[in-house]
């Protein structure tokens, strides 16, 4: 009599052994169950179709260790969807698309359409305020009353080296953001109601830019809007120990403005001694950089 098949998924695990390693993988033992994750993980993201069933186990700890290897495939994918985006787009790339890649590489089962609903849904509601003033700089005013006094906006300045607040995911969830995001959000918004606003990044802080043929000024959305003039750029600079060059006033490409966000994580996880966090981050800046 012949042996009864056993069968073999595609990724090389027999029924039996993807049993077995389940059941070592809610051992108690951080050894064992270690052991199971990395002979997982050696599969591959192929590993994640006979897993993701399991994340909804009745046994809370295997329902945990199960999720916590989905959420590593997902960031895997995340970060080479990311990646790909960095190496094959140029200066001119969709900045947003950009933010909400790079917020998947942290978060990847985040809903980007809910995100850009409510983006959607800001815009709106800075719409129906705008009517006479809109494409002016009195359209200024109404933009920041919305976002800073209404919807609570702020920058971060107790803890200003929270990697999240580089997220625009999480910058949306808080209500906390640092120079660069809250422009990129300013920046989002402006474009969405058609405003001439576009991103400056000035050494050591990042503004916003509103220009018209007669009216030109910046916003700092890090200090809630404040408007300033070109003169308060360049003593800005003087300031903080640089000399002033027009380039430094010029309008920042999105893959500029994603490059500087992306330099900012790699600074801060290399600060907070985050080696895996800190390489992942160097290869998106070195992609960045070749355009």
């Amino acid at each position: 009599m012949s042996a009864p098949r056993t069968s073999t998924a595609p990724g090389g695990l027999t029924d039996a052994l993807k049993t077995a390693l389940l059941t070592l993988l809610a051992d108690e033992d951080p050894a064992v169950h270690q052991a199971a994750r990395a002979r997982i993980l050696a599969e591959g993201a192929a590993a994640a179709g006979w897993l993701r069933p399991h994340a909804r186990s009745r046994e809370p700890l295997l329902r945990r260790r199960v999720s916590e290897i989905l959420e590593h495939f997902d960031r895997q994918r995340a970060d080479t969807d990311f990646l790909t985006f960095c190496l094959r787009q140029g200066a001119d790339c969709d900045l947003e698309e950009g933010v909400w890649l790079l917020a998947r590489t942290q978060y990847p089962d985040i809903s980007l359409a809910g995100y850009r609903a409510l983006l959607d849904s800001f815009a709106a509601d800075i719409r129906e305020r705008l009517g006479n003033t809109a494409r002016t700089v009195g359209s200024l005013a109404v933009i920041n009353d919305h976002l800073f006094n209404e919807l609570g906006f702020r920058g971060n300045v107790e803890h200003f080296y929270d990697p999240e607040n580089n997220y625009l995911n999480r910058v949306l969830d808080r209500r906390l953001g640092n120079p660069i995001s809250l422009c990129i959000l300013y920046w989002l918004l402006a474009r969405r109601l058609h405003l001439p606003v576009v991103g400056v990044a000035l050494p050591r802080h990042f503004v916003c830019r509103f220009q018209t043929p007669t009216e030109t000024v910046f916003i700092d959305a890090f200090r809630r809007g404040k408007l300033l003039t070109r003169a308060d750029c360049v003593r800005f600079l003087q300031q903080i120990g640089h000399g002033f060059q027009e380039s430094y006033l010029a309008p920042a490409t999105a893959g500029r403005t994603l490059l500087r966000l992306c330099s900012n994580l790699h600074q801060i996880y290399h600060e907070q001694g985050r080696r895996e966090e800190e390489a992942r981050f160097q290869r998106y800046v070195v992609a960045l950089a070749r355009h």
